[in-house]
């Protein structure tokens, strides 16, 4: 048995240990200095005014509608393909996400579908007031055309969040000679990304929310730590007071130092990290490129590319096995894979409580089928990700389904 390929390993190196070590003995362990230097660099590293460090893309992404006043029985537009979070936050404000089909291709979501929910030409499930706002997806890494979403956003005033969990770093331009417009430079009201530990860049937990809108950067921040004044985060220090105010009913969510020590390292080699992946992805798209059997990811024009994910389309018609079969004869070669995602409208929480159906949502439902995601991580050796590649080519001699004419080939050899 060959060793196994995690589906992701974090690059971690000596100096993310020391930074916590120092961290440690410092006695100051919860959100100080550390974290005010991370949110100044990561704004710094994607063009945008304010950061405010969080402990998840969850939070991000909860006190970003908050900020932007969402309010219970609002319909929020939100990509059926994407994980949990996206859209559970708009349920914590008891609102309604509409879910949108995406682009059978890509993954992204679909903004011809969204244009059909909007003007009605779509019949929505779930019962909400207006619409208030769309959470984009930036799926594995790629970015979005935002310039056409927000076309579609401003003409029908809705605000735009981006969830940017995989999206870091990455950019796209309008053109070869146009220059690079960053994840999270002004690009939306909020991008949120998140440094979990499978992630382009980690803290462990954590997350960030960037915005150019002094007043939604405040909002978020009052609402990370409880709705406590300004004064009581440095209350503990010298010069803080052990008094404070309480302004509004807030959250938990503030990030640590001892996460930020790590995430400033992480930081300063994400270029380094993502190059690494880009390199395995491309070894990825070279070898599989005549496999008739898969299809490979497309890689737009004029993007840079996060590659957080590497996510294959299985041609099922070419297969004598299916997607959940596929994985279990990676798994049995020690090769471990995801699937992103299952498309929220075919969970039970959202089938039970909105009533969605398969069908609301056709190229989803049939791109999840098809679905796998492989192992790509900046730490991944070169006999790693040849033993992903060997062994995919193994299954699909194994399980290829034969033609007629390959067939009486394959008969006449034996």
């Amino acid at each position: 048995m060959h060793d196994a390929v995690p589906f992701f390993r974090p690059d971690i190196r000596d100096a993310e240990v020391n930074a916590v070590v120092s961290v440690l003995r410092s006695g100051w362990l919860t959100t100080g200095p550390v974290t005010e230097r991370f949110e100044q660099e990561f704004a710094q590293a994607v063009g945008a005014r304010y950061a405010v460090g969080l402990n998840s893309c969850t939070a991000a992404l909860h006190l970003a509608v908050i900020a932007l006043g969402l309010r219970p029985g609002q319909g929020v537009l939100v990509p059926t393909m994407t994980f949990a979070a996206t859209a559970e936050v708009i349920r914590y404000e008891g609102a309604v996400p509409v879910l949108v089909d995406c682009d059978a291709e890509t993954g992204h979501v679909d903004l011809r579908a969204v244009e059909r929910v909007l003007s009605g030409a779509t019949q929505c499930r779930g019962v909400f007031s207006s619409f208030a706002g769309i959470i984009p997806v930036h799926v594995g890494g790629v970015m979005l055309d935002m310039d056409a979403l927000h076309e579609l956003a401003d003409e029908w005033r809705l605000w735009v969040v981006e969830d940017a969990a995989h999206a870091f770093p990455a950019a796209r331009r309008r053109g070869p000679h146009e220059p690079w417009r960053r994840c999270g430079e002004g690009t939306s009201d909020v991008a949120c990304f998140s440094f979990y530990a499978n992630k382009t860049i980690t803290t462990g937990e954590g997350g960030m929310a960037v915005t150019d809108v002094p007043v939604l950067a405040e909002r978020m921040r009052l609402m990370s730590l409880h709705g406590l004044s300004r004064n009581a985060w440095l209350r503990y220090a010298d010069r803080g007071s052990w008094d404070y105010e309480i302004l509004a009913p807030g959250h938990k969510y503030n990030l640590t130092d001892i996460a930020a020590a790590i995430g400033v390292h992480q930081l300063a080699r994400a270029e380094e990290m993502r190059q690494q992946r880009e390199q395995i992805a491309h070894g990825y798209c070279d070898a599989f490129r005549d496999l008739d059997e898969i299809a490979m990811p497309p890689i737009p024009p004029n993007c840079m590319h996060a590659w957080h994910l590497f996510p294959i389309m299985l041609r099922l018609e070419q297969l004598q096995i299916d997607r959940n079969q596929f994985i279990d004869e990676l798994k049995l070669r020690g090769v471990t894979p995801s699937v992103h995602w299952r498309p929220l409208h075919m969970h039970p929480y959202y089938q039970r409580v909105f009533g969605y159906r398969p069908e609301d949502c056709p190229a989803a439902a049939a791109r999840f089928q098809r679905l796998i995601s492989l192992p790509i991580f900046s730490s991944m050796t070169a006999a790693e990700v040849d033993h992903v590649i060997s062994s995919i080519y193994d299954i699909a001699a194994r399980y290829r389904r034969l033609t007629v004419r390959s067939r009486g080939a394959h008969e006449h050899q034996r």
